[in-house]
């Protein structure tokens, strides 16, 4: 089991840039894919981006190419997702989640966080 607490969000102008880190209990985060979702206000919960267990297969959602970028720490068991470009339709709670799936879906995904709230004003 693996319990996660996400931090960085935050109020930002559009255009800005913020860093969100997922700080992970247990000796088992190594094990674990991890992976960004984000729920809007009034939306449903959409993939972000994944990352695979040692980093080196990663995925982004189209929304966020080129302008997201995950990545981890195993050492520190600590995942991060740098936001930078950022726009109004990036305001969202984001969460972090851990699965066993190299996966889009959050139906796959076992563990995940409190979430924490990005706002981009305009």
């Amino acid at each position: 089991q693996v319990q996660l607490v996400e931090s960085g969000g935050g109020l930002v102008q559009a255009g800005g840039s913020l860093r969100l880190s997922c700080a992970a209990s247990g000796r088992t985060f190594r094990t674990y894919v991890m992976g960004w979702f984000r729920q809007g206000p009034g939306k449903e919960r959409e993939f972000v981006a994944v990352i695979s267990t040692s980093g080196s297969s990663i995925a982004y959602a189209d929304s966020v190419k080129g302008r997201f970028t995950i990545s981890r720490d195993n050492a520190e068991s600590t995942l991060y997702l740098g936001m930078n470009s950022l726009k109004p339709e990036d305001t969202a709670v984001y969460y972090c989640a851990a699965g066993r799936s190299f996966s889009t879906s959050h139906k796959d995904y076992d563990y995940w966080g409190q979430g924490t709230q990005v706002t981009v004003s305009s």
